[in-house]
C-alpha cells in the first residue's frame, strides 16, 4: 500500500469501525454461528472475528465497493483505506467520492482512527 502512495500530495487515512461486523450475514449462515449460554441459544447476525474466511470475505467486499478507485484515487487492505490525491485541489473530490461509497454501503469509518490531509513526504 504505501508503494501506491509514491507522487500523491495528499493522504487521508481511514480505518473501518468493528470492520468484520459491518458486514450482515445471510441469514441461511447465522445457525453455523450459533452459540448456548445458560440464557439461551444465540448467532451472530453480522460477521464476527474468528470465522476462518472473515478477512477474505471482507476483503472482497471493500474490493467491489471501490472497485473503480482502487488503482487510481484509493487503495483498500482489509479494513485499512487511503485516499490518495496526486493534486492537492483533488482531494476533497476524492473524499467525497470514497464518502459516498461508505455511505452507499452504511460503512462507518473509526474517526479516532483516522488521518485526513496528509501531506506526502516530499510535497
Amino acid at each position: 500500500m504505501v508503494d501506491a502512495t509514491a507522487g500523491h500530495e495528499l493522504l487521508t487515512f481511514m480505518d473501518a469501525s468493528s470492520g468484520f461486523q459491518q458486514i450482515q450475514m445471510e441469514p441461511s449462515d447465522q445457525e453455523d454461528t450459533a452459540f448456548m449460554t445458560p440464557t439461551g441459544l444465540y448467532c451472530y447476525i453480522a460477521m464476527p472475528f474468528g470465522l476462518r474466511n472473515a478477512g477474505a470475505t471482507y476483503q472482497r467486499l471493500v474490493n467491489m465497493m471501490f472497485k473503480d478507485q482502487i488503482g487510481q484515487t484509493m487503495e483498500v487492505y482489509i479494513d485499512d483505506m487511503v485516499v490518495k490525491s496526486i493534486k492537492a485541489e483533488d482531494h476533497l473530490r476524492d473524499l467525497e467520492e470514497a464518502f459516498d461509497i461508505l455511505d452507499r454501503y452504511n460503512m462507518k469509518l473509526n474517526p479516532s482512527k483516522c488521518h485526513f490531509g496528509v501531506k506526502a513526504e516530499g510535497h
